[in-house]
């Protein structure tokens, strides 16, 4: 999600540290960001926060992290996390190409892939976030009993991703074509989710394990 560009927007999110690492100061120290000691689970590319937010203010015993590269797009995500007071969400400036530097090995729980960015073109496909690159990245930092969950609106990316999964040797535990269709009552919609269905698009969803 592109916002345009803030140019206080560093100065902002600096003055906010307790809730977002601009320079990697936790990195291999994430759990040292928290309050208290919980398990790790993972959104890379946190949207306006909608998603995370909910996750967090619906499970208090769970630490969440958001990614995001575009530090415009955080300011907004910040401010909610103040709004609401949550302990139990901080945010991290990092591209998801250096999560490998960040975290520790089977240090987070689950990993969170919402309405990633489809890069259609086919020279571009290492840039997605379920291309095997990322899931070597993902296996290495993620608990042995983890997973990840996904969600898209592109029928492309998602038989991609489908595909890539299964030859990285990766087990599904969900396959879902048609997420909105039975909606179960513990999806947590984004922002993008709720713009795309109301297109008419089909949401797919899919969990899997290393």
């Amino acid at each position: 999600m592109r916002m345009r560009n803030k140019p206080w927007a560093m100065d902002f999110l600096n003055e906010h540290g307790h809730i977002v690492d601009t320079d990697s100061s936790y990195a291999g120290n994430i759990q040292g960001f928290f309050p208290s000691k919980q398990p790790i689970h993972v959104e890379i590319g946190t949207g306006m926060g909608s998603f995370i937010i909910e996750m967090a203010k619906r499970n208090p015993g769970i630490n969440y992290v958001g990614i995001e590269l575009d530090k415009n797009v955080l300011i907004r995500v910040v401010e909610k996390v103040k709004e609401q007071e949550l302990d139990n969400i901080k945010l991290v400036l990092l591209d998801a190409r250096k999560l490998e530097e960040y975290f520790g090995e089977e240090e987070v729980e689950r990993i969170y892939l919402n309405f990633s960015d489809p890069w259609p073109k086919n020279r571009h496909e290492k840039r997605r976030l379920t291309h095997e690159g990322f899931l070597e990245g993902y296996r290495k930092i993620m608990y042995r009993e983890g997973h990840v969950e996904f969600k898209t609106d592109n029928r492309s990316l998602f038989e991609f991703s489908l595909r890539s999964m299964n030859n990285y040797g990766m087990a599904f535990e969900e396959v879902i074509l048609d997420l909105h269709a039975d909606e179960p009552p513990e999806n947590i919609r984004t922002e993008y989710e709720n713009k795309f269905s109301a297109q008419g698009n089909k949401i797919y969803r899919l969990k899997a394990s290393f």
